[in-house]
């Protein structure tokens, strides 16, 4: 995807609160500030998702749970995408939550999807490469 240069104003508490997560996460400015910003357009395009940080990176939420929207897609899938079944696999969550997950994954289905294949392809060996420490309990038992 191509980007274009723009400047904008920010107002000077925000540029400060920019500047502390960009130190804190050891990023520069402009990165962090550009990744904010294409998530705010994302969530005001999808109310109810979110996004957070995790042992993978960030990823797109359900607001109300820890549930991230490519683990209820890969569900969604994998029961021939009847909505019926969703309903009754997350029977907890309410129907905007699912709906939020759904229409996220309509309108950023190559982001969704690239997260479904690499938690897919995931197997002992890459789990003990990526976080060794995992691998260590699991033999020291």
């Amino acid at each position: 995807m191509g980007s274009i240069q723009k400047c904008i104003r920010l107002p000077e508490s925000t540029v400060r609160e920019i500047e502390a997560a960009a130190a804190e996460s050891g990023r520069d400015f402009s990165s962090l500030a550009r990744d904010l910003l294409v998530e705010a357009v994302k969530m005001k395009n999808c109310p109810g998702i979110f996004f957070a940080d995790g042992p993978t990176g960030r990823r797109a939420r359900v607001s109300g749970t820890g549930i991230d929207v490519w683990e209820i897609v890969a569900a969604f899938k994998g029961m021939g995408e009847k909505y019926v079944e969703l309903k009754k696999a997350y029977h907890w969550l309410i129907e905007p939550q699912l709906r939020s997950a759904l229409a996220y994954y309509a309108l950023y289905p190559e982001e969704i999807e690239a997260r479904i294949v690499r938690n897919r392809d995931l197997n002992s060996e890459k789990i003990a490469k990526r976080f060794p420490f995992l691998a260590k309990q699991a033999s020291a038992k």
